[in-house]
């Protein structure tokens, strides 16, 4: 299991550092006024849209309908299910597309009511049907990525995004020389994102056989049916941390500027979550699955122990870590050409917030897949809903205190969600860990909380040289900050006996010797 989510993280970790790439280029071509707010709120609903579908998060409904029609009809069954699913799916987002590019200019103002009246408006609207293309090409590499998760192989899925952020990177590139106007610039970029969805999928379709999916057509039987009733709660479920923030940014675009801050903190928000919370989701769906279906409750309780652990353990330490360098991570990324110091100070202070809904996303994450493999997405949805519902409700009360009151609020949000799925869990099914988990998860968290320590004295010290510094100083300095903490945080966990040098010695030979066998 751990093979197969450092598969997944290191291709999230390469597509995630492509796009703060992109997003630093984004920022210093379009700054963060009115041209920004509208480019960003479109390519928040496509991203959106994006991750409903890949990401892992149609895998929450396909791979335990795929595996449960293998194991009991054969290959051929399965291959025919999924080609119906590939067919009907593909068919039904191209008339959405449709529907979708009519109806923008009411969907920006529902998602963006601060827009109307305004310039702004037409701006995303313009931006969101340039976009819309990568919706139609969506949902067949959705389709293509589950298949091949079922199937234990991460690797293809986990880069795919990379293509995406490449073909943007390329033509902001090209534009940063060219330097046209903010508005032209943006609708370039709103094209690309079209066409990137194409590259995508021409990359899927040359790997096709080893996504079986024939042959291919529409169905709306039984079956189908049944499967689209899962589908759907589960992947709205699974796209809880984008919901939210959109629900935040419904608020936020009453304030000038607050879209586009809002925005690039969570893109920060967004690193450690894909690594370690869309991994995880993506992995522990057929491993969980494949528990179940075995009716052992070992292997339940240790898959969901030790998912529960790998969530603490990687995200405490990065919210500490977000939390006390958010200033010099946000000058060092962002504030270049058109971003200003204003932009910069307003980033980092919803980037303080927004860390502390880090843990419990990745929590749901861990969570989820539990219910998930009992073919329950009822009750991710309800908590996805909980959250949106304090989110909006929370954001509305707290608008006085401008885009910090929003990250905060969806910072409650995700708490919500983590707490419902682990209410809902004891309840239903028993969710509980195992002696392990009960010994090590404390010193996870008293490892995290030294590390964090230490990361704050080191940073009250070096905090001064920051604004003054050179780029590649800056640079240098937070690497330095960052290198650190992780020194403290893997002493700390030697020292309280959580995981020894010699211990992950051995599972890093193990987990080699495994990918040359796979």
């Amino acid at each position: 299991m751990i093979r197969s989510i450092l598969t997944v993280s290191m291709g999230t970790l390469v597509s995630r550092l492509l796009g703060f790439a992109r997003d630093a280029m984004v920022a210093a071509l379009l700054g963060a006024g009115p041209v920004a707010d509208a480019f960003l709120v479109a390519f928040r609903l496509v991203n959106v849209v994006r991750r409903l579908l890949t990401e892992g998060a149609l895998n929450a409904a396909l791979i335990p309908a795929w595996l449960r029609i293998r194991s009991i009809d054969g290959e051929a069954a399965a291959a025919a299910f999924a080609g119906r699913v590939l067919g009907t799916l593909s068919a039904a987002l191209v008339i959405a597309t449709v529907v979708v590019g009519v109806a923008m200019p009411l969907l920006i103002a529902l998602l963006a009511p601060g827009f109307r009246g305004t310039a702004t408006l037409q701006l995303a609207v313009d931006n969101a049907r340039l976009m819309l293309p990568y919706l139609a090409f969506a949902g067949p590499v959705a389709v293509m990525m589950g298949l091949l998760n079922a199937q234990d192989r991460f690797a293809l899925t986990a880069f795919s995004p990379v293509l995406f952020n490449l073909a943007l990177i390329g033509v902001m590139a090209a534009l940063l020389l060219e330097r046209p106007d903010a508005a032209a610039a943006a609708t370039l970029l709103a094209a690309t994102v079209g066409m990137a969805g194409l590259l995508q999928l021409a990359m899927f379709a040359l790997r096709s056989g080893e996504a079986v999916a024939t042959p291919l057509r529409l169905s709306w039987d039984a079956q189908m049916r049944g499967f689209l009733r899962k589908a759907m709660p589960g992947m709205i479920a699974n796209s809880g941390p984008q919901l939210l923030i959109v629900a935040g940014a419904i608020i936020a675009s009453h304030a000038p500027s607050a879209v586009s801050w809002l925005y690039f903190a969570n893109r920060l928000i967004e690193l450690p979550l894909g690594i370690v919370g869309t991994a995880m989701g993506t992995v522990l769906v057929p491993e969980l699955t494949r528990a179940v279906r075995s009716g052992d409750p070992a292997a339940i309780h240790g898959a969901e122990s030790r998912g529960l652990e790998l969530a603490v353990g990687l995200a405490l330490p990065a919210t500490l870590g977000l939390m006390v360098l958010s200033a010099p991570i946000v000058q060092l990324l962002f504030e270049h050409g058109a971003f200003t110091a204003v932009d910069s100070l307003a980033t980092a202070q919803a980037l303080t917030l927004l860390a502390l809904s880090l843990p419990a996303h990745v929590l749901v994450k861990a969570l989820a897949p539990a219910f998930f493999a009992r073919d329950d997405t009822m009750t991710p949805l309800m908590a996805t809903l909980a959250g949106l519902l304090a989110v909006v409700t929370a954001a509305w009360l707290l608008r006085g205190f401008g885009v910090a009151g929003i990250a905060g609020s969806i910072a409650l949000g995700a708490w919500s969600c983590a707490v419902v799925l682990i209410l809902r869990g004891r309840a239903t099914f028993g969710f509980s860990i195992d002696a392990a988990a009960q010994m090590r998860l404390p010193r996870i968290v008293l490892a995290a909380l030294a590390m964090g320590a230490a990361l704050w004295l080191e940073a009250h010290v070096v905090r001064a040289w920051v604004p003054d510094a050179l780029v590649i100083a800056q640079a240098a300095l937070v690497g330095v900050l960052i290198a650190s903490a992780l020194v403290v945080y893997g002493a700390a966990l030697a020292l309280f006996g959580v995981v020894t040098p010699a211990g992950a010695w051995r599972a890093f030979r193990q987990s080699r010797a495994g990918d040359l066998r796979a």
